[in-house]
């Protein structure tokens, strides 16, 4: 029989990766992890491709128990990780034995957790992605009971004698804070609001109970359009902040539909997309204004600081002979 991970405790948890890339032109969201920079660094502390299916866990506890010894790191909001009641750090690999109980609880300051497996997870797709989308009716949402394949399992790993953990890989970890920063560059429209465009950058905006993987609403000092004319529907970018008519802000995620009839005041950074992605309803944030050099400087910064990290799990992975994923 094929191994799999038993869930006990679902709460609100999906199977992801990191999206549908290319599909916008035929009408169809990106979706994926809405923290991309911690589901990519979970999969890379295991061995896996950035890419690679793995478990989003968003504001409730969740856990699970594997049929075999696996390998597994999990990153994104501060939380409570247990291995059959022992604590064990987030942001690096940690071993587990076939029937032990893996524990995420607590989750604070940021609202979505990411649980990567060595071998990945065997799951549906979908053009390409097994991220779930609401449109189509797609996806594998988790529920208790649920049995999930996993592809590769792992000898366990401890240490002999003094039970000390068994990696310092010193990740990539973002900061969590209660209040947030979101870096923005100049959006189309910006010329549109006149001198009330800087309001964006003036005060701090509360994220509405209505947000989800499509958009946040933030109420606030809301920017008005002074230009005349009505906007044409056209494509937008994840990460737009629109300016409805009203006392709201609109900011796309991205499960976001690829035309709206929106002004765009400003667009969300590859980086501050990361960081939005964990931010809870009820929380404040504040938008910062960047450049584009600035913008790119920063995303290529966080590529670099992934991809040394490869580096490092690369060469532990091979020294402790563990089965690395083709």
């Amino acid at each position: 029989m094929a191994d799999t991970l038993t869930v006990h405790r679902a709460g609100l948890a999906t199977v992801q990766d990191l999206g549908r890339f290319g599909r916008s032109r035929h009408g169809l969201p990106v979706n994926g992890a809405l923290d991309q920079h911690s589901a990519r660094v979970a999969n890379v502390l295991c061995g896996n491709d950035e890419g690679a299916p793995l478990i989003e866990i968003t504001a409730l506890d969740f856990s699970c128990t594997p049929s075999t010894d696996v390998l597994v790191a999990v990153t994104g909001a501060p939380a409570d990780l247990t291995v059959d009641g022992v604590a064990h750090p987030q942001w690096e690999p940690v071993s587990v034995r076939r029937g032990q109980t893996i524990r995420i609880t607590g989750i604070r300051l940021g609202i979505r957790v990411y649980l990567a497996v060595l071998g990945s997870l065997n799951t549906p797709m979908l053009q390409g992605s097994c991220a779930p989308d609401t449109i189509l009716g797609f996806g594998h949402t988790l529920r208790d009971g649920d049995e999930v394949g996993l592809r590769t399992p792992c000898p366990p790993l401890d240490h002999p004698h003094f039970r000390l953990p068994l990696f310092r890989l010193k990740a990539p970890v973002p900061r969590f804070h209660a209040t947030w920063t979101i870096d923005v560059t100049d959006g189309p429209d910006r010329a549109e609001f006149g001198e009330t465009a800087e309001r964006l950058f003036r005060s701090p905006y509360t994220v509405s109970a209505q947000s989800n993987h499509i958009g946040l609403r933030l109420g606030g000092d809301v920017p008005r359009r002074v230009a005349r004319g009505e906007v044409l529907s056209r494509g937008v970018p994840v990460g737009a902040v629109e300016v409805p008519a009203g006392d709201e802000l609109l900011v796309l995620h991205r499960g976001r539909g690829v035309t709206a009839g929106y002004p765009v005041l400003a667009v969300v950074t590859a980086t501050g997309l990361s960081v939005l992605g964990q931010v809870r309803p009820g929380q404040s944030l504040r938008f910062r204004h960047r450049s584009i050099t600035e913008a790119v400087t920063a995303h290529r910064a966080q590529r670099h600081a992934v991809d040394a990290l490869k580096a490092r799990v690369h060469t532990v992975f091979g020294a402790l002979r563990i089965p690395v994923p083709p």
